[in-house]
């Protein structure tokens, strides 16, 4: 049976089960907001996902608590205001707002800390219910924690669609603490991989090098400021690399391949006492050899996890023509169109893929 106030969503039951369905219209609690959809990527941690890799399902506490709807990679405009949410958020009806991926407990030591996005409960929009559905849907609730940032009208719909993604560019490039006389390689010329490009070209490196086995990525890359791109599978990378640091190897290593191979990749093109930044989230485990890390090079080992801080440096970015979402943002599908959406989205023949609700 229909719900009265019924929304077309993608639900997410299992690995490999998501279903487009008619589900409840979200109604917002006091300080809460409900928005209208505009657009929703799909995110390489929903192919993921979506596909079943044991990180998410597997353990006495998984990620994905089914069913949920997905999609983190979400802004819309503001549709329904809960008591108090008008002051609370400081938005008015009609804004067009989006919410940073973590919903923050408020109360843990991180998030009294300011380091809300390390939060120990860790409810993300998109993989639990507890706190808020995710962004597949026509509405969505954001709760009263949420972290919610205003996007201006004119801002093209394609750039406001990847806010999430470039802020998580943004800080990890931030984390690789990139110096004007670096040599900086980026690996994996994805999404996410391409928005770090543009972002580690403003830092102004000495050299900017970019990996990926897709040609036409690596011709992005260099649109977006690479100054060598390489092809692993036709040319020597460590090879490359070193030819261009007298034989010493990059100053900093970004892996956003989401492969072992990334990891194992950039372990041997990194020099001495450089800065290796993992950003990747993988679907298996990855073997190296930690004592590298140690007992050879003596690495700064630097993770980098979501966009926090980030959100109005990316607005700020795409909103002066710094950064575009212009040959990333690659297909466009309606709600209904899931099950191909998911296909193309876990391939080489897309970038970005967004999902846009009809109505």
């Amino acid at each position: 049976m229909i719900p009265t106030e019924a929304m077309t969503a993608v639900v997410c039951h299992g690995p490999k089960d998501y279903r487009v369905e008619q589900v409840r219209k979200p109604a917002p609690g006091r300080n809460e907001l409900v928005i209208r959809i505009a657009a929703c990527g799909i995110c390489a941690s929903d192919c993921k996902c979506w596909s079943g890799a044991k990180m998410f399902w597997s353990g006495t506490s998984p990620w994905v608590k089914a069913p949920v709807v997905p999609g983190h990679e979400f802004f819309g405009q503001v549709e329904i205001l809960g008591e108090g949410a008008a002051l609370h958020f400081g938005v008015v009806n009609g804004d067009r707002v989006i919410a940073e991926q973590i919903v923050p407990c408020e109360k843990c030591r991180y998030c009294r800390s300011g380091q809300y996005w390390m939060c120990e409960v860790h409810n993300i929009f998109g993989f639990q219910r507890e706190v808020a559905d995710g962004g597949m849907a026509q509405f969505m609730r954001l709760p009263s924690t949420a972290i919610v940032h205003k996007i201006p009208h004119e801002m093209p719909l394609d750039d406001a669609a990847i806010i999430e993604p470039l802020s998580c560019a943004i800080h990890a490039v931030q984390r690789g603490d990139i110096q004007l006389d670096d040599v900086v390689v980026i690996a994996g010329a994805g999404p996410i991989g391409l928005m770090m490009v543009q972002v580690a070209h403003l830092k102004t490196p000495r050299k900017l090098v970019v990996i990926d086995l897709v040609a036409e990525r690596l011709e992005l890359a260099r649109r977006f400021g690479a100054d060598v791109v390489i092809n692993p599978e036709k040319e020597d990378a460590a090879k490359a690399v070193r030819a261009l640091t007298s034989g010493y190897g990059c100053d900093v290593y970004i892996e956003a391949t989401g492969s072992p191979t990334g990891v194992v990749q950039g372990l041997e093109l990194i020099r001495k006492l450089g800065r290796f930044v993992e950003f990747s989230v993988f679907g298996k485990d990855t073997t190296a050899d930690w004592s590298i890390i140690g007992d050879r090079k003596e690495l700064d080992l630097r993770g980098a996890h979501l966009g926090p801080y980030c959100y109005p440096i990316a607005i700020d970015l795409l909103s002066r023509g710094l950064v575009t979402s212009k040959g990333i943002v690659t297909h466009r599908y309606a709600l209904e169109q899931w099950d191909e959406a998911i296909k193309v989205a876990d391939s080489l023949d897309s970038i970005k893929v967004l999902m846009k609700p009809a109505s």
